[in-house]
């Protein structure tokens, strides 16, 4: 198994859960918390135990993680059980990662997650930037499911995580 954070104090926190079966990633399960909707924001030792709560007795290979949460990778590493990979934030290269991982059945969404599920519908270009960018708004699922894409990478075994750290 493996786990995707897109990590926000104001902002949404989205983690996916990941499972592999013959070469398909599945997206198993999530957390979702939208502080700004609930009414409060959690600590970084909150969100490790939801991380926790996520994966419960699976093994897990790694998790990525939002190249910004430098103290939730902090907090994640100071526990020591779970890897961590520092996400690649390529935008507009993993969203064309990802839409070919999607097309090709690579990676799919199970129902359960109807977090992902409802921003796939809400997921827009922002039409008013200077450059190729996704609006900034409907995007937490969005990313931490690039994340994932993006720290996946092509080997004659199939794929293999990149940059792991503990």
């Amino acid at each position: 198994y493996f786990v995707s954070c897109d990590y926000g104090t104001v902002n949404p926190t989205s983690m996916g859960l990941w499972g592999e079966k013959d070469g398909t990633f599945f997206r198993v399960d999530e957390f979702y918390h939208d502080s700004k909707q609930k009414g409060f924001q959690m600590t970084d030792e909150e969100y490790y135990c939801s991380l926790t709560a996520l994966i419960g007795d699976r093994k897990v290979e790694y998790a990525v993680v939002d190249p910004s949460a430098a103290s939730f990778i902090e907090c994640i590493k100071r526990h020591g059980k779970i890897r961590v990979v520092r996400a690649d934030n390529d935008v507009v290269k993993g969203i064309r990662k990802t839409s070919d991982a999607l097309k090709s059945g690579r990676i799919k969404i199970c129902k359960p997650c109807r977090d992902a599920i409802r921003e796939f519908s809400l997921y827009r270009w922002d039409e008013s930037a200077k450059y190729d960018a996704p609006r900034k708004e409907n995007d937490h699922a969005m990313d931490d499911i690039r994340y994932f894409v993006m720290s996946l990478e092509n080997s004659a075994d199939g794929f293999f995580a990149v940059s792991v750290e503990r």
